[in-house]
């Protein structure tokens, strides 16, 4: 290939590309490299480090939360433990709460992923940007479509972790220095919301709620441990702090596990709180809600922020949507979200306090691995026991002032995007409600997974 003719290749490709990002999402586009990706780590982040006792080339982590917007970067310290270094306000997300599944569904992904050095794009469009590596095993084992999901600039989502061109050069270079100090991988913790025993009761009907009950179990594994948890795929589910020494594959039953007893008693023992906390805000009422976006939103830091995608789907904030005890939703109780600045992170290290004589846990765990949504509901609602358990009467939500009759419902769009109707999922979850309870199964004989 001569000079020349290479020239013209690369100048055909970039508008092929450029031209292909409109049609799928965040697909990166090339442009003439620049020194952005070699620009330093600032210096006040320096100073943050030195605070936590880490250094730039330490190891690095990612957790973020789509509902509160916000993006955290995690350093491996002297104590060979992982601190919170930083804690970013997402510019912009683009979708629904809950996993992506099609390419083109405009979702941004929930799960554990690995970011790899040949993931980082120094030449993006989009001022800098690092794809995060959907879809993962979870994701193929469920025929999930898609890909080019990246952490990138711009303020402008189509599926994508959007942060502002200053944020992104930060952590960028953040993740450059790790991978030059040897890090091989960067985990990326990706979460509908922050796993609180307020988010998980409000939440507690939503259709996805096994699937995020999957990754609050790993979830509780990096913060028991504040150390990396391993990751396998396997039955078609995840599986934290555990591994195999037979081949792990997403699609069959999990093979013999080995675990750390002290860390999975750890686990439990937050499980545990955490389920009292959650039964106890039942019982004191907190409705069970679905939050509808127009498309995604941002962190409150950026309201008024002028946004290159879709700023009207932004304008008005999110919907929530009051359910039923059986999971139906209330047409007659709905109410916007407001936009309020997002309450500060729990320290590192605290704990949940459990209440005094706790109501029935509300989530039930098997192997490790959090139970189906049905013996959930089983347990806050009574439903579909032989002998439903003693509980508070759930008091349907009554808003406090009459609701505007000119709140828009969602559009279409969005709801066939986010997952099944509610109603479909009520109807299912009823049916699975009145089954002959099934046998419980052996702990490790369910869920596991190879790396993603």
């Amino acid at each position: 290939m001569t000079l020349n003719y290479r020239r013209k290749w690369l100048l055909a490709l970039s508008f092929a590309v450029a031209a292909g990002a409109f049609v799928a999402g965040c697909e990166d586009a090339l442009e003439p490299g620049s020194e952005r990706s070699l620009r330093p780590i600032p210096n006040d982040t320096l100073t943050l480090m030195d605070k936590i006792g880490t250094t730039p080339s330490a190891p690095v982590l990612i957790r973020t939360y789509k509902q509160e917007a916000e993006f955290e970067i995690w350093k491996m310290n002297s104590d060979g433990q992982y601190a919170l270094l930083k804690t970013y306000p997402m510019c912009r997300w683009s979708g629904q709460l809950g996993p992506k599944t099609r390419q083109g569904d405009m979702q941004v992904p929930e799960g554990f992923y690995a970011i790899t050095p040949g993931q980082m794009n120094p030449n993006s469009n989009y001022y800098l940007s690092f794809n995060v590596g959907y879809p993962n095993a979870y994701d193929r084992a469920f025929g999930r479509t898609g890909g080019a999901i990246m952490v990138h600039g711009a303020c402008s989502s189509a599926g994508c972790f959007s942060m502002t061109d200053a944020q992104i050069g930060e952590i960028y270079a953040i993740a450059r220095e790790a991978f030059n100090g040897g890090e091989r991988a960067i985990q990326m913790q990706s979460y509908p919301f922050r796993m609180t025993a307020d988010n998980l009761a409000k939440h507690r009907l939503d259709p996805n709620i096994d699937f995020w009950m999957q990754l609050k179990n790993g979830a509780d594994h990096f913060e028991v441990t504040k150390n990396e948890p391993s990751v396998l795929v396997c039955g078609k589910r995840y599986v934290f702090g555990a591994e195999a020494q037979d081949d792990v594959d997403a699609n069959r039953p999990c093979p013999t596990l080995q675990r750390d007893d002290q860390v999975e008693a750890d686990v439990a023992a937050k499980e545990e709180a955490d389920e009292a906390a959650v039964a106890a805000l039942v019982a004191k009422g907190v409705k069970p809600v679905r939050i509808v976006y127009q498309d995604g939103g941002q962190n409150a830091a950026f309201a008024g922020r002028d946004d290159v995608s879709d700023p009207d789907a932004l304008a008005i904030g999110p919907t929530e949507i009051a359910l039923d005890p059986s999971g139906k939703p209330i047409p007659e109780a709905v109410k916007v979200v407001n936009a309020a600045p997002p309450a500060p992170a729990a320290a590192a290290g605290a704990t949940t306090t459990v209440p005094a004589a706790a109501p029935p846990s509300p989530f039930a765990f098997v192997g490790g691995v959090a139970d189906s949504g049905q013996n959930m509901i089983k347990k806050w609602f009574g439903m579909g026991a032989d002998s439903p358990a003693a509980s508070p009467a759930i008091r349907v939500f009554e808003p406090e002032q009459p609701i505007p009759s000119d709140v828009p419902l969602p559009p279409k769009r969005s709801a066939a995007l986010a997952a099944p109707s509610l109603q479909a999922s009520a109807d299912v979850r009823i049916a699975a409600l009145r089954a002959p309870a099934r046998p419980t199964p052996a702990p490790d004989a369910g869920p596991a997974s190879s790396t993603p």
